[in-house]
């Protein structure tokens, strides 16, 4: 598939971007979750939506793939304690920030309107976009996410909240080490059952591994998390949420329990639920056929 890459800049932050086109197409805004850079987006979601008339548009959120870096290293171990005794915490930048980030890519590219569609971290981003800037949007696509901040005993499943830990501290990771890391993430968050002992997940894993801007500095990942944990409940700003919102979530989902999905059809007005049960945090190709037309039907509202 082809596409335009680029960079937005506002206020000396870089994102970088990838734009699908056609330009005549409807944009659809993709934010990504955790960690994730735009190549994580799946292809099979890629081309569905382009298929049918849309125009992905995806990003590295700060702190990931090619876009700004920024500089402060977090303590994990004071962080943690603030997390478990649920005490005030504080981060170099907030999830505001990151959503004026995706604003900047749609004015990089002049587009007044686009649908939005956000996953995890990406759907707490998207929240946010929805909200305070309400003008820019067309519809509202939430996958996997939550507008609570994640507590010890009401988030992740302990053994992802381990993962996230190690990852947090990582620096200066070999390739191997980044793939074994892989290996153990997507075993927990990804379909149960799926083969990842393949060629075609390593070299992905490597693409990948190989693209990032720094690929010593662990404390980017810690810098995204600390913005999570930091930010306060979005409640208010998702109940003023107008735009036509469709809701997806696993009922195996480790990191974001889907009872965080019910919650969420009660807050956004006039929102739609679906529930699938064998998915847990990702949008592998079995899990997208279960939901793309509920999300086509969507989009053509």
């Amino acid at each position: 598939m082809s596409f335009k890459e680029g960079f937005a800049e506002e206020n000396n932050v870089k994102i970088a971007y990838r734009d699908y086109g056609p330009d005549d197409a409807e944009p659809i805004l993709l934010v990504h979750g955790l960690g994730a850079q735009l190549v994580h987006w799946p292809d099979h979601l890629i081309n569905f939506l382009i298929e049918n008339n849309y125009r992905p548009i995806t990003f590295d959120n700060r702190d990931a793939g090619l876009s700004s870096r920024f500089s402060a290293k977090p303590s994990f171990t004071l962080d943690y304690l603030k997390y478990y005794l649920r005490l005030p915490m504080s981060s170099e930048y907030t999830l505001k920030d990151m959503s004026k980030d995706a604003i900047a890519v749609l004015n990089t590219l002049d587009i007044k309107k686009a649908h939005i569609f956000g996953t995890s971290m990406g759907g707490m981003i998207a929240q946010i976009i929805c909200s305070m800037f309400a003008d820019r949007v067309k519809s509202f696509t939430l996958v996997a996410s939550t507008a609570s901040v994640p507590g010890p005993f009401n988030g992740p499943t302990r053994e992802v909240q381990d993962v996230m830990l190690q990852r947090s501290k990582m620096t200066n990771p070999t390739l191997e080490d980044v793939y074994q890391r892989e290996i153990k993430w997507v075993s927990l968050i990804g379909m149960e059952g799926r083969d990842l002992e393949t060629d075609e997940f390593r070299e992905e894993v490597i693409a990948n591994y190989n693209r990032a801007k720094d690929k010593a500095d662990g404390y980017g990942y810690a810098r995204q998390l600390l913005a999570i944990l930091a930010s306060k409940n979005r409640i208010k700003r998702v109940k003023a949420i107008k735009a036509p919102t469709l809701i997806i979530h696993g009922e195996q989902d480790p990191i974001i329990n889907v009872k965080n999905a019910y919650k969420m059809k009660k807050l956004i007005p006039q929102s739609k639920l679906k529930i699938i049960p064998n998915m847990r945090h990702l949008i592998e190709e079995e899990i997208l056929d279960q939901f793309k037309e509920d999300l086509l039907t969507h989009l053509k509202q």
